[in-house]
Protein backbone atom coordinates (compact mmCIF):
# COMPACT_ATOMS: atom_id res chain seq x y z
CA UNK A 1 0.00 0.00 0.00
CA UNK A 2 1.38 3.68 -0.79
CA UNK A 3 2.79 5.66 2.11
CA UNK A 4 0.37 8.55 1.53
CA UNK A 5 -2.89 6.19 1.06
CA UNK A 6 -2.04 4.23 4.42
CA UNK A 7 -1.60 7.33 6.57
CA UNK A 8 -5.13 8.82 5.16
CA UNK A 9 -6.75 5.57 6.24
CA UNK A 10 -4.80 5.60 9.78
CA UNK A 11 -6.08 9.17 10.48
CA UNK A 12 -9.72 8.25 9.46
CA UNK A 13 -9.60 6.18 11.73
CA UNK A 14 -8.34 7.85 14.64
CA UNK A 15 -11.60 9.26 16.43
CA UNK A 16 -9.47 11.17 18.88
CA UNK A 17 -7.73 12.90 16.30
CA UNK A 18 -10.58 13.77 15.03
CA UNK A 19 -12.27 15.28 18.51
CA UNK A 20 -9.58 17.24 18.53
CA UNK A 21 -10.15 18.71 15.02
CA UNK A 22 -6.56 17.05 13.59
CA UNK A 23 -6.35 17.20 9.90
CA UNK A 24 -3.40 15.88 7.74
CA UNK A 25 -1.84 18.81 5.52
CA UNK A 26 0.88 16.35 3.71
CA UNK A 27 2.74 13.55 3.45
CA UNK A 28 6.12 13.27 1.83
CA UNK A 29 8.82 10.85 1.58
CA UNK A 30 9.96 11.73 4.53
CA UNK A 31 7.58 13.99 6.35
CA UNK A 32 3.94 13.67 7.81
CA UNK A 33 2.46 16.95 8.47
CA UNK A 34 -0.87 17.63 10.57
CA UNK A 35 -2.58 20.60 11.85
CA UNK A 36 -5.14 21.12 14.35
CA UNK A 37 -7.47 25.00 14.53
CA UNK A 38 -6.79 26.24 18.12
CA UNK A 39 -11.00 26.75 19.66
CA UNK A 40 -12.21 27.39 23.34
CA UNK A 41 -11.82 23.41 24.03
CA UNK A 42 -8.08 23.36 23.94
CA UNK A 43 -7.80 26.24 26.69
CA UNK A 44 -7.00 25.53 29.96
CA UNK A 45 -7.24 27.91 33.17
CA UNK A 46 -4.86 30.42 31.66
CA UNK A 47 -6.74 30.92 28.88
CA UNK A 48 -3.86 29.48 26.43
CA UNK A 49 -3.81 26.23 24.95
CA UNK A 50 -3.39 22.90 27.22
CA UNK A 51 -0.38 21.44 26.94
CA UNK A 52 -2.05 18.19 26.37
CA UNK A 53 -3.44 19.31 23.45
CA UNK A 54 -0.33 20.30 22.03
CA UNK A 55 1.38 16.99 23.01
CA UNK A 56 -1.95 15.00 21.15
CA UNK A 57 -1.26 17.05 17.70
CA UNK A 58 2.69 15.84 18.40
CA UNK A 59 1.60 12.50 19.27
CA UNK A 60 -0.42 12.14 15.89
CA UNK A 61 2.24 12.94 13.84
CA UNK A 62 4.52 10.67 15.39
CA UNK A 63 1.89 8.14 15.22
CA UNK A 64 1.43 8.39 11.82
CA UNK A 65 4.60 8.31 10.42
CA UNK A 66 6.11 5.94 13.00
CA UNK A 67 2.96 3.24 11.49
CA UNK A 68 3.19 4.20 7.94
CA UNK A 69 5.49 0.98 7.24
CA UNK A 70 3.56 -1.21 9.30
CA UNK A 71 2.37 -1.75 13.14
CA UNK A 72 4.45 0.24 15.95
CA UNK A 73 3.60 1.22 19.55
CA UNK A 74 4.87 3.64 21.32
CA UNK A 75 7.63 2.94 23.72
CA UNK A 76 8.70 6.47 25.40
CA UNK A 77 8.06 9.71 24.25
CA UNK A 78 9.11 13.98 25.43
CA UNK A 79 7.98 16.97 24.51
CA UNK A 80 9.70 20.24 25.65
CA UNK A 81 7.53 23.55 25.14
CA UNK A 82 8.87 26.83 24.00
CA UNK A 83 6.09 29.38 22.92
CA UNK A 84 2.21 29.58 23.45
CA UNK A 85 -0.87 29.74 21.56
CA UNK A 86 -3.79 31.16 21.58
CA UNK A 87 -7.56 30.47 20.44
CA UNK A 88 -7.86 31.45 16.80
CA UNK A 89 -4.64 29.74 15.89
CA UNK A 90 -3.69 27.01 13.65
CA UNK A 91 -1.19 24.98 14.39
CA UNK A 92 1.47 22.65 12.80
CA UNK A 93 3.33 19.15 13.55
CA UNK A 94 5.82 18.08 11.16
CA UNK A 95 7.34 14.34 12.11
CA UNK A 96 10.31 12.94 10.29
CA UNK A 97 12.14 9.45 10.77
CA UNK A 98 15.18 9.87 12.62
CA UNK A 99 16.10 6.21 12.63
CA UNK A 100 14.46 2.85 11.83
CA UNK A 101 15.75 -0.65 12.56
CA UNK A 102 14.27 -3.73 12.90
CA UNK A 103 12.68 -3.26 16.03
CA UNK A 104 12.88 0.31 17.35
CA UNK A 105 12.04 3.64 15.50
CA UNK A 106 12.54 7.48 16.44
CA UNK A 107 11.09 10.15 15.19
CA UNK A 108 10.93 13.67 16.18
CA UNK A 109 8.04 16.12 15.35
CA UNK A 110 8.24 20.06 15.59
CA UNK A 111 4.55 21.49 16.78
CA UNK A 112 4.54 25.19 14.99
CA UNK A 113 2.40 28.00 15.14
CA UNK A 114 1.35 29.57 12.10
CA UNK A 115 3.47 32.53 12.35
CA UNK A 116 5.86 29.91 12.35
CA UNK A 117 7.47 30.11 15.60
CA UNK A 118 7.85 26.59 17.61
CA UNK A 119 5.53 25.83 19.94
CA UNK A 120 7.16 22.68 21.59
CA UNK A 121 9.64 20.04 20.13
CA UNK A 122 8.75 16.16 20.30
CA UNK A 123 10.26 12.89 20.21
CA UNK A 124 8.94 9.48 20.16
CA UNK A 125 10.49 6.02 20.13
CA UNK A 126 8.08 3.38 18.79
CA UNK A 127 8.71 -0.53 19.30
CA UNK A 128 8.15 -2.19 15.77
CA UNK A 129 5.34 -5.23 15.51
CA UNK A 130 6.71 -8.11 13.94
CA UNK A 131 4.79 -9.18 11.08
Amino acid sequence: MERATRIRELLDRDRYAAGLGISLVEVTDTEVVVAMPVTSEHENFHDGIHGGAVFSLADCAFSLASNAAGDAVAIDTHMAFTAGADRGDTLTATAVEVTRGRTLGTYRVTVSRADGRTCALFTGTVYILPG
